[in-house]
């Protein structure tokens, strides 16, 4: 069933690429919230914080979520084919609270895998009025971009207040913390995640223009070629324009990848990528270095320049160094569909002893894989995924599982091994298993998920004192 939306605008939209978050409100009556609230306060009384089944204990929040602003916020910057993640928290920020630290949170099933473009968000929901003095979730505007503590606090730190059925769709890698409570009053705020399914085809909000230039003013912009990429590639572009550049400025940039200044490095490596074809042989040594920094940002760099880049990084991938191997399959996978002709690398890379390299090239499969699957036989790559599936390490079947998903009935063959993942020992293995079996949509995914999902039910309605 289609849900309505109301779309962002190319303004919001900007917004989010800059700052990593949008405030919305839904127009639900205070009654549906103050429900909520008051389930949420049983919850705990009675209970305690159930976490991932907050939302069958409470399925009212679901109806935040489908609310046509939320939804297509969701659309705008996640596609429209965009999943709500299993993991859900409810998090109580009590009276008297000194609450966090600025922190980014590590990602579900995976270990702590930063990409700049906008694959998963989180969406804060608040089912109460909250003031400033009640703790609200505060964040970092900018900060999604930034490894460092030092760099994310050169950002002027916002606090996130709001009336009841406020919710504040943000880029999972933004700085953020629980801001300390000294009011008299408890407040709640509901964290669901939610993941993007489908690479950028074309955009997916209410768009006028295809030009990040005619939105922002690049002359006084702190980052603008990352932040144009950024928007070229949620408007479906496949890479930037390369721009004319000398050997000396090509230089410079390469040796700024080493800055002790965040900012600097992240500037460079995008202006290298949009140097084009004549920036690879630098950043090539350079993806060879030593030092993890300078190989994450000329990873960026090169997976930017697209096609250009490709037999750099495929050569890089047979290198005896695990970090090498690592980080030119990090750039290919991020690279998208000018990443085809990879691959059959990364097909075998997804069989590398290295478990990172396993990781990064079971996520390009998934992410590649579906941009060409009209034009490549990828059943060899369904097999290797299937392989995956039990592979000894969590991460790495997790991705096998979103992968299998993002290829859809494609993925048909890898139907038994999927059914078999339904019971693995990762909850989030076996909710992306769940999810590959809903996307391949043939009778006998349905049926199998079907008697999954009918089995497996959890009952809200079922407790000590009502057994039956």
């Amino acid at each position: 069933m289609n849900k309505p939306t109301l779309q962002l605008t190319d303004e919001e939209m900007r917004d989010f690429i800059i700052n990593g978050y949008v405030k919305i409100k839904t127009d639900f009556p205070p009654s549906f919230h103050e429900n909520v609230r008051q389930q949420l306060d049983t919850m705990f009384e009675e209970i305690g914080n159930l976490g991932n089944n907050v939302l069958p204990l409470i399925p009212e929040i679901q109806e935040v979520f489908d609310h046509p602003t939320v939804h297509g916020a969701m659309q705008g910057v996640l596609g429209k084919d965009y999943v709500m993640h299993s993991h859900r928290y409810c998090h109580f920020n009590q009276q008297g609270s000194e609450g966090q630290n600025f922190h980014k949170d590590s990602y579900e099933g995976d270990e702590q895998i930063r990409r700049h473009k906008c694959r998963w968000t989180m969406a804060f929901y608040y089912p109460q009025d909250v003031t400033e003095d009640m703790g609200p979730t505060a964040v970092l505007p900018g900060s999604q971009y930034y490894e460092t503590g030092e760099s994310a606090h050169k950002q002027p730190d916002l606090a996130l207040t709001g009336e009841a059925g406020t919710v504040t769709i943000v880029h999972y890698d933004l700085w953020h913390r629980a801001m300390p409570n000294s009011s008299d009053k408890k407040r709640y705020m509901l964290k669901f995640l939610f993941i993007r399914l489908d690479e950028p085809q074309a955009p997916t909000w209410n768009s006028d223009t295809a030009d990040w230039r005619d939105l922002s003013n690049t002359a006084d912009s702190e980052h603008p070629e990352l932040w144009e990429s950024l928007w070229d590639w949620s408007y479906g572009k496949q890479n930037g324009d390369a721009n004319g550049v000398s050997h000396t400025e090509v230089d410079t940039l390469i040796g700024n990848l080493d800055s002790n200044n965040e900012r600097d490095r992240l500037n460079a490596a995008y202006r290298l990528g949009r140097v084009g074809a004549a920036a690879v042989p630098a950043l090539n040594q350079a993806l060879h270095s030593r030092s993890d920094a300078i190989r994450e940002y000329a990873g960026y760099a090169l997976s930017l320049i697209g096609e250009p880049a490709i037999p750099t990084l495929i050569d890089a991938i047979q290198e005896a160094d695990e970090s090498v191997r690592a980080s030119a399959t990090f750039a290919l996978a991020d690279m998208g569909k000018a990443a085809g002709e990879a691959i059959p690398v990364l097909t075998r890379t997804a069989q590398d002893p290295s478990e990172w390299v396993r990781r990064h090239a079971t996520e390009g499969l998934g992410l590649i894989g579906q941009q060409v699957s009209e034009d490549i036989d990828l059943s060899e790559v369904v097999q290797v995924l299937t392989a995956g599936l039990r592979d000894d390490y969590h991460w790495v079947r997790d991705n096998a599982a979103r992968s299998l998903a993002k290829l859809g009935t494609t993925a048909e063959p890898a139907i038994p091994a999927l059914v078999a993942q339904l019971e693995d020992e990762n909850r989030y293995v076996r909710f992306h298993a769940a999810m590959a079996l809903k996307q391949i949509k043939t009778p006998e995914a349905q049926e199998a998920l079907f008697n999954h999902l009918f089995a497996s039910r959890w009952c809200a309605l079922t407790t000590n004192d009502r057994p039956y």
